[in-house]
């Protein structure tokens, strides 16, 4: 009987801990602010933007796991877009193309101004 009893406590707190961390992981979606004006950046392909002004290159970094738990790979370019896009308001550009990621969490983008 006390094996039973220990198991389920056992089994309490680990159930516990992985409420926390989905908690967590879909918490780390909602720490990136959207800036004014980022919901309006759009994100092309490289063949779009021949004729816009290039006016920087950002490297957007979040974070790609919590404690030792992955983010899903949907939530972690979701974010790297949003810093991208506030980067683009910062830069005064307009549209973005995503660049190299080499690794998890990590992405390059050029800013550019297409529309005038």
């Amino acid at each position: 009987m006390e094996n039973e009893g220990t198991m389920k406590t056992i089994l309490k707190g680990f159930v516990g801990y992985l409420v926390c961390i989905s908690f967590l992981s879909g918490c780390a979606s909602n720490f990136i602010d959207k800036k004014a004006g980022s919901e309006s950046v759009l994100v092309v392909d490289t063949t779009k933007v021949s004729s816009c002004e290039l006016k920087s290159k950002v490297t957007s970094s979040v974070l790609a796991k919590i404690w030792f738990v992955s983010r899903s790979q949907e939530s972690v370019e979701e974010n790297l877009l949003e810093m991208a896009r506030n980067a683009a308001v910062d830069a005064g550009a307009d549209t973005i193309v995503k660049g190299h990621s080499t690794n998890f969490g990590e992405r390059t983008f050029d800013l550019y101004k297409c529309r005038h």
